[in-house]
């Protein structure tokens, strides 16, 4: 694997991001297989593999949706390929069917399940602890606690899922999968990438072979629960009477505080990787002459509780403090555990704030988006539409960069619930509102989970206009593939306008989101068929994303082009900076607009936008070569 874009700090010791790690321990542990769905921030991962899939031979996708993308690695597993599927927390949602039926068939060579979790919510719709699913699927969870560790575990993971022939979820948070550190790294086995399929019952999950895969999979999960009790990953430190409980993250911290306090001879500290199941005998030997015990750990309190029943089922009354006791939030900060365990052993101490004598008001900065994006004409026109005609409209929206359509000035999102939410959830409105119901969504995110509501609305007519925004890209991730990237020697994988006239819509039509006044004759248009016939309407709105064209304008050599605004004739009237919201478009002191260069990537969106024809490209240039580039 080679590591062009990374620090090599000596032979061996790279510095790695943690998903980085995550990819090198699954290619050290011999994996020949991995799929992934996008979503931040588990992305790397699979990136990183993609790199190297060629020069290792071994086969890398990226899937349409997780369920897919875990049923991919799953059949490599069963068929004795080691293989990993990687995705943020609420993707296990969707990838949570073959996940509980996968503990009870079991699998035949090992089976890493990553699930990113994000605390504080930092790129997600929702905050959920995945280390309950282990709980409920009996799937053993493993957490580590830095990159290098993260490497070394995917590893063994993959190891223990081989050995115990049972999945394993890898679970890893923001801070874990987002963060840099020293890696070693380790020979890099050649892969199995071919297996073979034993043809059995166990895997035919009809009531009666289900019933007896459950006893097969409870003996399996005995010794799991007996082997966590040894591995090197879970350990006891010092030797003082205070005992701390910690994983992952909360693990780093809590080092970092003790030494920052100064009391690492009143400290034992519970390092334990195995959050499910929690290594019991460990667990009990660490209470040795153990006076009161803290429990440190992020999101919900699922070591803890666990703790809680052993101790009680033991007979053990030693006094417990977590959640309640320490007031850390979710997300913990080094700061903030630091507090906790000083509150915990009596020590004295105070956060400390960076003070500054001169008060600096920062403005607020919402996040905005790029200039050149497709969607920005699209949801200026649909917004001036709605209220130029007063149109009482529900607007749904979805999981994408278009979510920031949300935002002022264009504020064209009044729902935003999961992938694919906008279409399902559009099927519903139309059924009990008597507004016009219209649902965004993304080309990505319409093939992972916006095709079967829209073959509701077919079945069920719902009237309902569905907007497709298709920039041919899984953009808000980082560029990956989505089925409509154009590919070259192919042109595009899939065109969701044959899907959607396949399932039976009617009314279908492909728009430029640039051509602002098409866009507005055919939303006109198709908001009279869906009141006239009582059946869904899509509209597709297909430019490729602004920074992919501007990446190969670069590459390319093409000059490119730049607007101006011609002061004499421009007003001042705010429409262009204000309403259509470019970054790249400012007013000056008389409110006259400005573009700056630097910014200005030559999409000439602006132009149709301007009411007094102000905005006009700096000089002549090829624009039919950018232009084709665009569409």
């Amino acid at each position: 694997m080679r590591f062009k874009d990374t620090l090599r700090i000596s032979d061996g010791l790279v510095f790695l991001l943690g998903n980085e790690a995550i990819a090198r321990g699954a290619l050290e542990g011999g994996i020949g297989l991995a799929s992934a769905y996008p979503g931040t921030p588990s992305s790397e991962i699979v990136e990183s593999l993609m790199k190297v899939k060629d020069e290792l031979d071994i086969y890398v996708e990226w899937s349409v949706n997780e369920k897919v993308a875990f049923e991919v690695a799953y059949a490599a597993a069963i068929s004795g390929v080691r293989s990993l599927v990687a995705m943020k927390h609420v993707g296990l949602n969707v990838a949570a069917d073959p996940l509980m039926s996968s503990a009870y068939t079991g699998v035949k060579n090992g089976f890493v399940i990553v699930s990113a979790d994000d605390p504080s919510m930092w790129s997600s719709q929702n905050e959920q602890d995945n280390r309950f699913y282990g709980l409920h699927a009996y799937i053993p969870v493993f957490e580590p606690c830095d990159p290098s560790e993260a490497k070394e575990l995917t590893k063994f993971a993959l190891e223990f899922s081989s050995e115990m022939k049972h999945p394993v979820i890898l679970r890893t948070t923001t801070r874990i999968s987002h963060s840099r550190g020293p890696v070693k790294l380790g020979e890099i086995p050649k892969p199995v990438t071919k297996g073979h399929f034993d043809k059995d019952w166990r895997y035919v999950l009809i009531p009666a072979n289900a019933r007896r895969n459950r006893l097969s999979m409870l003996k399996r999960w005995e010794a799991i629960e007996d082997a966590v009790n040894n591995t090197k990953f879970n350990k006891i430190e010092g030797e003082g009477g205070n005992l701390i409980i910690a994983s992952g993250i909360s693990y780093s911290h809590v080092r970092e505080s003790i030494d920052m306090l100064g009391v690492r001879n009143k400290v034992k500290i519970l390092k334990i990787a195995t959050t499910h199941p929690i290594p019991e005998k460990l667990l009990l030997k660490s209470l040795e002459n153990t006076d009161k015990i803290l429990v440190v750990e992020e999101l919900e309190p699922f070591i803890e509780t666990h703790v809680r029943n052993l101790l009680y089922n033991e007979g053990i009354r030693i006094p417990i403090y977590g959640k309640k006791f320490t007031g850390i939030p979710f997300e913990l900060t080094l700061p903030r555990v630091t507090k906790a365990i000083a509150e915990f052993l009596g020590i004295p101490y105070t956060l400390r704030e960076v003070t500054n004598n001169k008060k600096i008001d920062v403005p607020p900065r919402p996040p905005a988006l790029c200039p050149g994006c497709p969607y920005r004409p699209l949801f200026f026109e649909l917004r001036r539409y709605i209220n130029q005609e007063k149109l009482s409209a529900v607007l749904v929206g979805d999981i994408g960069c278009y979510s920031l359509g949300y935002n002022p000035p264009f504020k064209v999102q009044d729902i935003i619930i999961e992938m694919g939410g906008s279409i399902g959830v559009g099927n519903g409105l139309s059924r009990v509102i008597d507004d016009v119901v219209i649902s965004l969504i993304g080309d990505s995110t319409f093939f992972h989970a916006g095709i079967p509501p829209l073959i509701n609305a077919v079945y069920n007519e719902a009237p309902l206009i569905v907007i497709v925004l298709d920039n041919e890209i899984t953009a808000m991730t980082g560029h990956q593939p989505s089925p409509s990237t154009r590919i070259s020697d192919r042109g595009r994988s899939v065109l969701i306008e044959n899907v959607v006239k396949g399932i039976g819509v009617k009314y279908v039509r492909t728009i430029d989101p640039f051509n602002i006044n098409e866009f507005r004759l055919v939303l006109k248009e198709a908001i009279n068929h869906v009141k006239d016939k009582r059946q869904p309407a899509v509209i597709i709105a297909r430019r490729r994303c602004a920074l992919q064209v501007s990446r190969e304008i670069r590459i390319q050599g093409i000059e490119v082009p730049s607007y101006i605004v011609d002061e004499v004739r421009c007003i001042g009237c705010k429409i262009c900076y204000d309403w259509f919201s470019c970054p790249a478009i400012s007013p000056k002191e008389n409110n006259k607009a400005w573009i700056d260069p630097e910014l200005c990537i030559g999409c000439s969106a602006c132009v149709q936008v301007c009411p007094v024809n102000a905005i006009k490209p700096a000089k002549q240039y090829d624009i039919e070569s950018v232009e084709k580039l665009w569409r």
